[in-house]
């Protein structure tokens, strides 16, 4: 699982021009899952994306977290960070986890969410989305489940 956690003033995902969801500070995350993901990585993966301190307390440290700032969660499936491109240009999707599961997972990572953090927006899973931010920092984290 794979989860591109960015740190964002502002956030929104919109559907044939229709806002579907839209945070204020908080964290856009784009969701990716493969095959061999399950809950317990997923558990896993929000455990740690709620607990990252990537926000600036008093003194300009990145001390608090996500519930420190009374941040919200905008969270938007995305298949895409499965991409092989080892071969030719066009890149390969094989690794990307099978929709049906994805969905579910994805689903799972909402309510996951929803148990701790008061706000969560979201995407539409399969469809075609428009994103918007403004990244605060910048500030970007790739969380990759093989990596923690």
């Amino acid at each position: 699982m794979r989860f591109v956690i960015q740190r964002v003033k502002e956030a929104s995902v919109s559907v044939e021009g229709k806002v579907i969801g839209e945070i204020q500070k908080g964290f856009l995350v784009l969701i990716g899952v493969s095959d061999s993901d399950t809950e317990e990585t997923a558990d896993k993966m929000v455990r740690k994306m709620t607990g990252l301190r990537i926000f600036e307390d008093g003194n300009g440290k990145t001390n608090l977290a996500l519930s420190d700032v009374q941040g919200s969660l905008l969270l938007v499936s995305q298949f895409t960070l499965y991409a092989n491109c080892k071969k030719g240009n066009r890149p390969s999707f094989t690794e990307a986890g099978a929709p049906d599961r994805a969905n579910e997972l994805y689903e799972y990572i909402i309510r996951e969410c929803k148990k701790s953090v008061p706000e969560v927006q979201t995407g539409s899973f399969g469809a075609e989305m428009e994103v918007s931010l403004v990244n605060d920092g910048p500030f970007t984290i790739l969380l990759d489940s093989e990596k923690l």
